[in-house]
């Protein structure tokens, strides 16, 4: 298959689904699920982004971002402490 042809289908199906809604739960959860992933993800990018001044780097990885995204702000200090302790 062609590349446009994946990405367009791949787009009609993002596009009907934000109109139609996902009327299955677990579809729905794993959606919130990736939505953390990926705010793990960019709390980590931050936090190297900024805390490099200061000799601070924990590595973005699924388990890391998984940590920082289902755990939020203290889940993001407690990689810190284990990085600087720790490891």
């Amino acid at each position: 298959m062609e590349p446009v042809v994946v990405i367009s289908i791949l787009g009609g199906l993002i596009i009907l689904l934000l109109f139609i809604g996902t009327p299955l739960k677990p579809v729905r959860f794993i959606g919130q699920g990736v939505i953390k992933l990926l705010i793990g993800a960019l709390f980590l990018f931050f936090l190297n982004a900024f805390g490099n001044q200061f000799g601070i780097q924990v590595p973005i990885n699924l388990i890391t971002s998984s940590i920082s995204g289902f755990l939020g702000i203290p889940g993001l200090f407690a990689l810190v402490a284990i990085q600087t302790w720790v490891i």
